[in-house]
């Protein structure tokens, strides 16, 4: 028997917006994740009028802050990839 693989497409940005210190990302599969800017190095130090400044490239595949020069692709935010631990409270 012969079974044909299922090929799943990765979703990717559809929009991205920062609202205060969290990041808002809409994906092609109808999914609305977000992530507290504060999990990366480089986004813990920036102000939040420079979280806003947020733009995607590749795509729909990686968010740019140019400002900032830090990119993050779509698949590692997914994944969790993360650089720093949670903030305790």
């Amino acid at each position: 028997m012969h079974v044909e693989p299922i090929f799943i497409a990765e979703p990717i940005a559809l929009n991205v917006s920062a609202n205060g210190r969290i990041i808002f990302i809409e994906l092609t599969d109808g999914r609305t994740i977000s992530f507290p800017a504060d999990r990366f190095r480089i986004l813990s130090k920036a102000t939040n009028d420079q979280l806003k400044e947020v733009t995607l490239r590749l795509n729909g595949h990686a968010l740019r802050w140019e400002n900032l020069d830090e990119d993050l692709t779509i698949r590692g935010i997914i994944a969790g990839n993360f650089q720093l631990p949670l903030p305790e409270k």
